[in-house]
This record gives structure tokens, sequence and C-alpha cells, in this order.
């Protein structure tokens, strides 16, 4: 894969109603297939200074820190190098007692890929296919031509199976049936999101999958709509549960999210252009951030 370096300026704005704790995860992953050249992570109207920490499986970083009421504003910058390695199109799958120890937690089911309630339709579609890399690509390219990219489709709770049913998702939900359908048929699979840059505004994260294949860590993109080699990874989970982009304690609302990215060149302006149409700016549909979506815990003041 080529070699690319690519600048991120991602804002997160919010109205604080009651104080409240936050919990972020927006940088660029410490990954072998990635180098942060410089960051930044700034917060605006928080009475303390954040606190930076990696979570329990040593894949993601988070910052966790106080505000009172009031407006805050998050903002990461950095310039991240990418290196992804060629995908091996002739890796093969292994069987359970060639898998290595630490992946096989990512064969369970889980809260959004409940791979043995959909063992019998995974089977039957792709059991009788050559098994590797091409199978995996056959579930990529079979969600892309029977499940429908449709904003609003879906909501926070909405599963794999769901999916299945309604025939619509958008792409958080595609990497959830991914992953489910590999896990049913005993390939490791697991949820990653992170920085891209789309063609068409307005900006977001984007949410994709890897499978064990080959005895490594294959990415696979069912929605087919950003190139895998300029994917700034921030966070890698059995699904979604693991990587919200924001976990909020307290009674606080979103006012916008501005998650720019763009090809670096040197002697470039420090300032993104300005993007009229980013979440918050037009009111766009629910679901467009869609990849990683917030998780709101109210607290209760009568305690």
């Amino acid at each position: 894969m080529p070699r690319h370096i690519l600048d991120i300026d991602c804002s997160l704005g919010y109205n604080v109603i009651q104080d409240a704790e936050f919990i972020v995860q927006i940088q660029a992953a410490t990954h072998p297939w990635q180098t942060i050249v410089t960051e930044s992570f700034v917060v605006q109207g928080s009475h303390q200074a954040p606190e930076f920490f990696v979570d329990y499986s040593g894949l993601n970083r988070l910052v966790r820190f106080s505000t009172p009421p009031g407006e805050v504003e998050v903002r990461y910058r950095a310039t991240v190098e990418l290196n992804m390695p060629d995908r091996n199109e002739n890796a093969m799958e292994m069987t359970i007692s060639q898998l290595p120890s630490h992946v096989l937690y990512y064969l369970l089911p889980s809260r959004y890929c409940e791979s043995d309630l959909i063992g019998p339709m995974a089977r039957r579609t792709f059991g009788h296919l050559p098994q590797g890399f091409s199978r995996v690509e056959a579930i990529c390219s079979w969600i892309k031509d029977n499940i429908a990219y449709e904003i609003g489709s879906s909501q926070a709770s909405t599963t794999a199976r769901d999916v299945l049913y309604n025939r619509a998702g958008v792409c958080r939900d595609f990497a959830h049936l991914g992953v489910a359908l590999c896990r049913a048929l005993n390939i490791p699979a697991r949820f990653v999101f992170g920085h891209v840059e789309f063609p068409d505004p307005p900006p977001d994260f984007h949410a994709l999958f890897e499978a064990f294949i080959g005895g490594d860590w294959m990415l696979f993109d069912p929605t087919k709509m950003a190139p895998l080699d300029k994917i700034v990874r921030i966070g890698t989970g059995v699904d979604a549960k693991d990587v919200a982009f924001a976990t909020l304690y307290g009674n606080v609302h979103m006012t916008y999210l501005k998650p720019l990215v763009r090809d670096h060149i040197d002697g470039q302006p420090e300032e993104f252009e300005d993007v009229g149409s980013y979440i918050g700016a037009q009111k766009p549909p629910r679901g467009l951030n869609e990849s990683a979506a917030e998780r709101h815990y109210p607290i209760d003041e009568t305690k």
C-alpha cells in the first residue's frame, strides 16, 4: 500500500447543563500501521486538566475530564503518517486449534454482533465458499449488495441481526454485520473506527472491521466508501460498545461534530478550509455521526 500523510482537525462542541464527566476517544491510536508526527488535545470549558489513559485492551487512547455548566469544545489536531502493509489476498483462515489464544476472544458473540443467532444464515450463505481472504471479501460484497446504506435507518441499539432483518443501515451497522458473519464462520473479527476524508460533506468518522486470517489482522470495509490505506485508526474493539467517541455522564447536549481530514502538504496553511456542512451546522438527519455513537448516562441529582 502507498504511504500517506494526513492532517486531522477534529472538534466536538457541547452545551453542558449540569456538572458532567467526559470520556473522549478521538485521538489517533498507537498502531504499527501509523505514526503520529504531531498532535495536540485541548479542552475549552473544563475546570481541570484532562487525564490521558489507555483502556483495558491496550489498544485505545482515551481522555477524561470534568466540566461545569456552560459551553465546552474539545479539539484534537494531528499529523499522522500511514503505512499500511499490502493485503495478502492468498491469506487462509486458521482452524480453532491454530489460532493464537489472544484472538479467541474475538470469536464470541457480543452486544451488537449476535454471531450465535445468525450462524445458520452465515453457513448457508458462505459456508460453501473457499476459506480465506476471498470468503471475507465475499461477505463484504454480499453486505454491500444486500444492505441499503440509508442514513437514519438505525439507532444506537441496532444490532447485526436487526440489520439483517431491516436490510438497511449505516457504516457502523455494515461493520457489525461483517464482524458477526465472520465470527459465525469461526473467523475472529473485531470492530474498527477512525478518521477519514469523504468526498462529500458532512465530514464524519468511519466504521469498518478486521478479520484475523493468515495469522494477522486484515482490514475490510463492507461500505466500500473509503480507501483502506487512508484510514487513521482511532478505536478497536469487539463492537461499537468498546469505542464510543464520547461517553458523557450528566445533562449534556452536542452542538456540533467536525472531524476534518485532509492530505498533508508541506507549507500549506495550518487552518483547514471552512466546511459549512459539518454536523450541527445545518441540523442534518439524525444518524450521521454513525461510526461510534455517543453514550449518555444521566446523573441522579437526588443522590
